[in-house]
């Protein structure tokens, strides 16, 4: 399977910006990690590309971004973390709901998020405090919901279009999306363009299951408008994860915690949201990292 990347462009008036990715090498991996139903693996899918497309906007190689979807389905929370480079973890509270198709035939995103509920954006920039964002869910269906976050709370205007394909044996077809800027002071006549050109776009998945490129369809979405290609980059789905990570969080525990970790006598098992590594430490080694 080809690596997951990133291409972005501007016009070249500067009027507007477009992220283009293909994270089909993502979500087959995401999927294989989480064991996740059809219909979860488009929710986590979606949502692991909108979280690689938003971090990569991030300026620096330290800073982070995390994407939390809080709404009232059955598939209960959504939370990926994403590197300036777009790579990106995540996971999905009940991976194995499935749905019926809804009204469209489709695999059932919003019902299984739910349409009542909050997106949370938690930016990590190395200051005092990492930045805080939220808005309301629109629909579920995850490429809304970004949508109307950029509009309230960073009131940037954008259009993010989202797709996974799920095989009826749940192997991931195509997945991926693109993420569209308005730019401060942008031509009336561009913006008018991007809009119409938009409309002839039904579905970002059947783009990329057709095969087609990062360019052709920043293409389809300047069509007419000049533009220049920014650069391109490969993201994966990578956790960072480590044994002495969960080792320093134990050893930071209350003592009333590690007291009552220290009478079962028995070793301390964690394992990781994001991946499934699980580490097994014994009470001595805690201790010890504690002096």
């Amino acid at each position: 399977m080809k690596t997951s990347y990133i291409t972005r462009a501007i016009t070249q008036d500067g009027s507007a910006r477009i992220l283009f990715t293909d994270t089909t090498a993502i979500v087959s991996k995401a999927m294989e990690i989480h064991g996740t139903s059809k219909t979860c693996t488009a929710v986590l899918g979606r949502a692991l590309t909108a979280a690689s497309l938003m971090g990569s906007l991030l300026k620096d190689k330290d800073n982070s971004l995390t994407l939390q979807f809080k709404g009232d389905g059955p598939a209960g929370a959504v939370v990926c973390v994403s590197d300036y480079k777009g790579n990106v973890r995540g996971y999905i509270q009940n991976p194995e709901v499935e749905l019926l198709p809804n009204s469209k035939g489709k695999l059932d995103v919003g019902g299984a998020v739910g349409r009542n509920g909050y997106l949370y954006v938690i930016k990590d920039m190395g200051l005092a405090e990492p930045y805080n964002g939220f808005s309301p869910l629109v629909s579920g269906e995850i490429g809304d919901d970004i949508t109307e976050y950029f509009a309230s709370s960073e009131q940037t205007p954008s259009v993010c279009a989202l797709g996974v394909r799920v095989s009826s044996e749940r192997s991931v077809i195509a997945a991926g999306g693109f993420l569209v800027q308005v730019m401060p002071g942008a031509d009336d006549a561009v913006i008018t363009a991007i809009e119409n050109n938009l409309k002839m776009i039904s579905s970002v998945s059947a783009l990329i299951e057709e095969g087609k490129t990062a360019e052709e369809v920043i293409d389809m979405v300047f069509r007419g408008i000049p533009y220049e290609l920014f650069d391109e980059f490969d993201s994966e789905y990578l956790c960072t994860c480590s044994r002495e990570k969960y080792l320093g969080a134990l050893a930071s525990l209350p003592d009333a915690d590690l007291e009552e970790l220290r009478t079962t006598d028995e070793p301390i098992e964690t394992q990781c949201r994001f991946c499934n590594a699980k580490y097994v430490f014994d009470i001595e080694e805690v201790e010890a990292a504690r002096k």
